[in-house]
């Protein structure tokens, strides 16, 4: 009988496989990773702009109590929170601090009447709608979007403000919920048990009619 000569040695068949399944794989792994590699959560959270001026949430909010509401005066009646005119910063600061080369900015402002150019942390694409008014009457407060901002030294991103993660809530708002009289209190926690807690979540859901829309078009109009 003849011989044969094999070129490749025979564990070499066991490469076929091997190779089939890297190339089955790999198209799928690498979509995955440039899908997740792009999305918010590791795009976005995290985002904190170096601001024109630099004002300390921590300081304002957290030691000395300043109100949201102070700075974002509309957010409770608008679909947007404003973003504090030099007017509303010089209430205090005409007569606190008045030499500090921090401030310069905001005394350039003052002098010429030229806006602050502060930078959006929190930016929307211009094909979402989102309304603040909505939420805040509703009893969402303001640690569910943008975390303990009251701690913040300089603001950052913290949520990933995807579809995704709107829609988590709108499926689930329940542990979002609170007294629309504490949306603003940022550090406040239910000391209740969990049968109360969850207990009071539905009575805010119920009281409020809460029955947030998944349709396409109530975020995409």
């Amino acid at each position: 009988m003849p011989r044969y000569h094999y070129v490749f040695p025979k564990w070499s068949n066991l490469l076929l496989p091997t190779v089939l399944l890297v190339g089955a794989v790999a198209p799928l792994y690498v979509a995955l990773m440039v899908a997740y590699g792009f999305s918010p959560k590791t795009t976005d959270v995290g985002y904190q702009p170096v601001q024109p001026v630099p004002f300390s949430h921590a300081l304002h909010v957290g030691q000395l109590g300043m109100h949201c509401y102070y700075c974002h005066n509309t957010v409770e009646h608008s679909g947007f929170a404003a973003v504090p005119p030099t007017e509303t910063c010089m209430n205090c600061h005409v007569g606190i601090h008045r030499a500090s080369p921090k401030l310069a900015p905001l005394w350039e402002s003052y002098e010429t009447g030229n806006p602050i150019q502060w930078r959006k942390v929190h930016d929307l694409p211009d094909y979402a709608y989102f309304n603040h008014a909505a939420h805040i009457q509703r009893g969402v407060s303001c640690v569910s979007c943008h975390g303990r901002v009251d701690r913040m030294e300089v603001v950052y991103q913290h949520a990933p403000l995807s579809m995704g993660w709107c829609l988590e809530c709108h499926r689930n708002p329940e542990p979002h919920l609170r007294d629309p009289a504490l949306v603003t209190d940022l550090a406040w926690e239910f000391s209740g048990t969990r049968a109360e807690r969850e207990a009071r979540q539905r009575f805010w859901r119920d009281l409020h009619q809460i029955n947030p829309s998944e349709d396409c078009s109530t975020c995409h109009r």
